[in-house]
């Protein structure tokens, strides 16, 4: 896995040994991040990123100069590589929390630009992210959030819903703030 652009752009990132989640391809976030240069100014957003596993959106969004990244992850394991990443590579603007997504959306008093998810495909109630998120308030009026999940889910249908994208088997749908 590598940093795509930015500061830091090419330094390789290594998870830590035994790491069993699945990171977003290079080619995933290379794309996704084409598609974020043309509407995001990165050094004037605060960014939220949940199910962050090996770090690596909010690594991209940190190495690009966003203001803020806040990378939630609720496995104790992922914070540990996470914050031994930040700190082997000197980023000063990403803040972990170790919680579970959704007792942080209960809690969070923060407002983001963009809100990222990147959870397992296989979470039983991932269809109901969109609208956890969204109904939290951590979405900016102006903001938005974007949904990484299989092939196989079409949120096209859903109220906030503006645009997906799909690259290979890495799926991105795009929400508006509520």
């Amino acid at each position: 896995m590598r940093i795509i652009g930015g500061k830091y752009k090419s330094r390789r990132i290594v998870p830590y040994p035994g790491f069993k989640a699945r990171p977003t391809t290079d080619f995933a976030r290379e794309s996704l991040f084409n598609i974020l240069t043309n509407r995001v100014n990165f050094e004037e957003i605060i960014v939220l990123d949940l199910f962050s596993g090996t770090g690596s959106i909010s690594y991209e969004f940190a190495s690009r100069g966003a203001r803020e990244v806040h990378l939630v992850e609720k496995d104790l394991k992922h914070i540990a590589g996470i914050r031994h990443i930040i700190k082997d590579m000197g980023f000063e603007n990403i803040k972990t929390i170790h919680i579970d997504m959704r007792a942080f959306l209960k809690t969070c008093s923060v407002q983001y630009d963009i809100v990222f998810a990147d959870p397992p495909y296989t979470l039983p109630w991932l269809k109901d992210i969109p609208d956890l998120v969204t109904g939290s308030g951590v979405v900016k009026k102006d903001g938005f959030f974007i949904l990484e999940h299989p092939r196989n889910m079409s949120f096209n249908g859903h109220k906030l819903f503006f645009e997906h994208r799909n690259y290979g088997g890495v799926n991105f749908s795009f929400f508006r703030a509520s």
